[in-house]
């Protein structure tokens, strides 16, 4: 059975996140204190007991989950299991950061320093209340983007995130995401919800967070991943690090095309998705567009030693 490792995105951070698993291993705790030391901060702290609405901050939780989730890929490697035994990764978002710093294309202080400055720059790129965000759960994405269109009106309005057969988000200016929501909910949506987000992810008004990133990631190191990764942007694998590269920065302002990348691992072989760090939010996407799926959400420390278990009696069963 073909296994990718998926990594999640803002959203899925929770104060108390990867502590079980920092305490239970060195391998995992060693990865807080170099993004500590990267970032010159205590953000485990922050992580692990600090105040939720801080963390929350888009320049804390992105480097903030990558962490987590670098955390229990040390705690599996450390238990036996190597992320070469995926046959592919992939990141929701800011999870692609961490899909690639577990396949070793990003050293892990790049990744910290890099999700810091992305989260800051995305931040700043639109003033704070002139962008929004919505979730339109029970219309399909070319219905949805056929709201937005509608919506625009003069302003931007569109698909940021693709998850899965019936939700979706669209990303832009506030006046045209109320006014998609409505649209929305008269088009047949069961629902239409405001995000409560700092700015407009992955639209076009994120692009001078774009520019910043595209100079950053000039000065960093992109080695060939050890496992193809799944691109939001493409839907489809990537290996070649210049290509890898443009792709982080076509992300900003692109739209993540998760529920695409699921079908593609699909078609591709892979039947089973473990999600390594905080929550379960793209176990359930996975599941909604992809039915025969097999799904694990790793996390603490017991889970870790879980799914170690489980490859090694999977392993046994396919040599007997």
């Amino acid at each position: 059975m073909s296994l990718a490792f998926v990594f999640p995105g803002q959203g899925a951070q929770t104060v108390g996140m990867g502590r079980d698993l920092a305490e239970a291993c060195q391998a995992a705790r060693a990865v807080f204190e170099e993004v500590d030391e990267a970032l010159g901060e205590r953000l485990s702290a922050l992580a692990w007991e600090g105040d939720a609405e801080l963390l929350t901050l888009t320049e804390n939780a992105q480097p903030a989950l990558m962490a987590t989730s670098m955390a229990v890929v040390r705690a599996l490697e450390a238990e036996g299991v190597d992320v070469t035994v995926a046959g592919y990764v992939a990141g929701h978002s800011l999870g692609e950061y961490s899909a690639l710093c577990a396949a070793g294309a990003i050293k892990l202080a790049d990744a910290a320093r890099l999700l810091r400055l992305r989260g800051k720059a995305m931040q700043a790129a639109v003033p704070v209340g002139e962008g929004a965000m919505a979730a339109v759960l029970g219309l399909d994405c070319d219905a949805v983007a056929e709201v937005a269109e509608r919506a625009a009106q003069g302003g931007v309005c569109q698909v940021a995130n693709e998850n899965d057969p019936a939700q979706n988000v669209i990303s832009g200016s506030r006046e045209a995401v109320e006014r998609a929501v409505e649209l929305a909910k008269e088009a047949g949506a069961k629902r239409a919800v405001m995000l409560p987000v700092s700015a407009p992810f992955h639209c076009s008004l994120m692009t001078p967070a774009a520019a910043t990133m595209a100079r950053a990631l000039g000065d960093v190191e992109i080695a060939q991943p050890k496992v193809p990764i799944v691109a939001n942007v493409l839907a489809a694998e990537a290996t070649d690090p210049s290509v890898i590269r443009s792709l982080l920065v076509d992300q900003v302002a692109g739209r993540v095309r998760w529920r695409a990348s699921v079908e593609w691992m699909a078609e591709h072989g892979v039947k089973e998705f473990w999600e390594l760090g905080a929550g379960k939010a793209l176990s359930g996407m996975i599941r909604r567009t992809f039915r025969d799926a097999n799904t694990r959400a790793v996390a603490t420390a017991r889970e870790v030693a879980e799914a170690a278990a489980s490859r090694q009696d999977a392993c046994k069963t396919s040599s007997n």
